[in-house]
């Protein structure tokens, strides 16, 4: 069995995530699926398609998952820390607009 690394928080859970996103193609990809959910959102908020929701974990998970699979070479922290590792998604995605996490 898999020895999981605990956090007493998420400011010790982000480095660590950080860390699990260290090449540019991951974080493009994640990138990319957190600006689509926030699009769905923004849909399902907008006119009211709440059916939508069904779609959020893909349109999220499959840029990931396919960014952690094929780029990254590691398994997702969602597995691991899904909590953690979804707020994650949206720390990234911040750091990324704001020039802190590099595209």
């Amino acid at each position: 069995m898999e020895n999981i690394k605990r956090f007493n928080n998420f400011a010790e859970f982000y480095p660590y995530y950080l860390s699990e996103h260290r090449n540019s193609t991951c974080r493009r990809l994640h990138f990319v699926g957190t600006s689509l959910v926030i699009f769905i959102l923004a849909l399902i908020v907008g006119i009211g398609a709440w059916w939508m929701l069904l779609a959020l974990p893909m349109a999220g998970y499959a840029f990931a998952w396919t960014g952690h699979f094929f780029f990254e070479k590691n398994r997702p922290a969602t597995f691991r820390h899904p909590v953690y590792s979804l707020l994650g998604d949206f720390v990234m995605y911040r750091d990324m607009i704001l020039g802190r996490v590099p595209f």
